[in-house]
């Protein structure tokens, strides 16, 4: 009994936490590794370029290209001879925009709004395709003359005359009462 206990219990132990395993690597059918995806590791400062927060812990480029180890080491001299795009580049490997790229709204809300659009639109066209093709015509019953005959029917066969339809209508005067 204590075997299979165990057995279950470590059965649903590891049954729904396999998905969620830290690795990065699957096992293909073959049975070799394969690389899915890389993985991040949030113990070390990350890169966030917020208006909030311009100066962010850490660099934005982490691995310097040769040309750029170039640009670092001629940083350490007078700036006055370097030229704007160097100025600018070196700027880059710091940040990955400027604080004014980072004000600039994006236009996002435009497709937000064409989609919005695009439903309302849909919807419409919806609505005068069940209008035309799935129902029919608007019933006789609908019509002035049948509803004038019903209320003089009801009327005629005193509905309800205590609180309801007919205790409404003033019999000697052929009216409605006000």
């Amino acid at each position: 009994m204590s075997l299979s206990l165990a057995s279950t219990i470590r059965g649903v132990r590891l049954l729904p936490w396999r998905g969620l395993s830290t690795t990065c690597f699957v096992r293909s059918s073959k049975g070799h590794e394969v690389p899915m995806v890389t993985s991040v590791d949030f113990t070390q400062p990350m890169y966030i370029d917020r208006r909030e927060t311009p100066l962010p812990d850490v660099r934005f480029v982490r691995q310097l290209t040769s040309e750029q180890t170039a640009l670092k080491k001629k940083e350490a001299g007078p700036w006055t001879k370097l030229s704007k795009e160097e100025k600018l580049a070196l700027y880059r490997i710091s940040f990955e925009r400027s604080y004014e790229e980072m004000k600039t709204r994006s236009s996002d809300w435009k497709t937000i709004l064409g989609g919005i659009f695009y439903s309302i639109g849909l919807s419409g066209f919806f609505l005068l395709w069940t209008r035309h093709y799935v129902y029919g015509d608007v019933p006789h019953t609908f019509s002035e003359d049948w509803i004038a005959m019903q209320t003089k029917k009801m009327l005629d066969m005193r509905v309800n005359p205590v609180t309801g339809f007919s205790s409404h209508w003033d019999y000697e005067k052929n009216e409605w009462k006000k």
